[in-house]
């Protein structure tokens, strides 16, 4: 054991490298981190000892206990970017119990998760680094929070290009806009998103991409990239009406059925609709794409017609659409249900605005690895859920011709 303590010439050092360092590989980052790392839990445990005997180490005054502290120990601990050498400290009467670094346990990497965790909730640099003082009573600075950030970079390429599900029953496709500065000035950028539903009726996220534009050209792209990530068949695409976007699918994926989004189509509409009619206004549409049938579809489609048509321009959009609407009653109701609109990947955009609302994001890193982060969340609160309804909609599924020996091909 050592007496020795650390020169606090190596706190300011850690310091130096966080602002003046500049990783250009993970390795460098993990190996700044590492030296960065020693530091902060040194730090940290001196804080915890003060709180255990009562007195900062530099206090005169007469104390209150007669236990002391007692030099240092060594130990190694586990970070999630490798081992790091630190000295804890110790106290005569061996009362000090450190929580940070418990006495037989070595890898407190759980500080990291709780500054990822934060990050994922759309924190600012500047509150995490004030929760982790409240905690700790340590100051992290805006740089290690971006190296320790910055570690799921590795884990976002790998999860970027991870091979996919062979087939997706359903697939819906969305794109938002956010902020990114470029030097000195700022540039709206579109993220797209595709969201699956599996075979087995689970939800995942198969990618994130970025382009200046939303645009068929892109749209093809991404699919490209998917049918190579192993993508073989998709039976049902919702969209939102992209121009372009439905040949882009059919491009690729030859027998997929491109579904218009519904609730759009209304978004679209109410456009040339007086904000006082817009609830009698959607209730008759309701009617036209909820009804029980077809039949039924046709009927509530006539009477929406002669009702609204003193609003041509929002009737002339239903009516150059309505091979969607017609299309869903040719399917079960469950699957309708599930094909109709786009609000499961919509909703996941607004998970993304919660945390992207802070401003513009100074590249494209620190915006993908904030998202990366927010699907980790959603998928952790998805996992071991299933699509409700999922047995039916697979036995709907099974009773179309055009579709059974598809969906039997990939049952396992």
């Amino acid at each position: 054991m050592s007496n020795t303590k650390r020169d606090p010439k190596s706190v300011e050092l850690a310091n130096l490298i966080l602002e003046k360092y500049q990783p250009e590989t993970v390795e460098d980052m993990q190996n700044a981190l590492k030296d960065i790392f020693g530091p902060m839990f040194e730090s940290m445990l001196k804080g915890e000892m003060n709180h255990h005997l009562g007195y900062e180490s530099n206090n005169k005054e007469e104390k209150k206990t007669t236990n002391r502290r007692n030099g240092y120990g060594n130990k190694v601990i586990k970070t999630s970017s490798g081992e790091v050498n630190i000295q804890v400290p110790r106290d005569r009467d061996g009362t000090f119990e450190p929580q940070l670094v418990p006495k037989r346990k070595k890898d407190v990497s759980a500080i990291e998760d709780k500054v990822l965790s934060m990050y994922a909730r759309g924190m600012s640099q500047r509150d995490i680094s004030s929760t982790i003082e409240d905690i700790y009573g340590f100051s992290v600075s805006h740089e290690m929070i971006s190296d320790m950030t910055d570690q799921v970079l590795v884990d976002l390429e790998e999860w970027q290009s991870r091979p996919l599900s062979p087939c997706y029953a359903f697939l819906f496709v969305d794109c938002m806009f956010t902020t990114i500065r470029n030097q000195y000035e700022t540039k709206k950028y579109a993220v797209y998103t595709i969201l699956g539903y599996t075979m087995e009726g689970k939800k995942e996220i198969l990618g994130l991409w970025l382009n200046e534009t939303e645009s068929k050209h892109k749209w093809m792209q991404i699919f490209d990239e998917i049918k190579a990530r192993g993508v073989e068949d998709v039976f049902f695409l919702s969209m939102d009406g992209v121009s372009g976007l439905e040949e882009g699918a059919r491009a690729i994926f030859p027998d997929i059925i491109v579904q218009r989004c519904m609730v759009h189509l209304i978004r679209n509409s109410i456009k040339y609709v007086p904000s006082k009619e817009y609830k009698p206004f959607t209730a008759a549409l309701k009617k036209v794409y909820g009804a029980p049938s077809l039949k039924a579809c046709l009927s509530a489609f006539e009477a929406f017609q002669k009702q609204w048509s003193s609003y041509p321009g929002a009737v002339d959009v239903w009516v150059r659409n309505f091979n969607h609407v017609e299309q869903l009653f040719d399917y079960g109701s469950t699957i309708r249900k599930v094909m109709y609109t786009t609000n499961a990947v919509e909703s996941i955009h607004s998970s993304f605005r919660k945390v992207t609302k802070k401003g513009a994001f100074p590249n494209e890193n620190a915006l993908f690895k904030l998202l990366y982060l927010r699907i980790q969340e959603l998928e952790n609160k998805w996992d071991g859920g299933f699509i409700k309804n999922w047995a039916m909609v697979m036995n709907q599924l099974l009773v179309h011709e055009h579709l059974k020996d598809r969906v039997l091909k990939y049952l396992e």
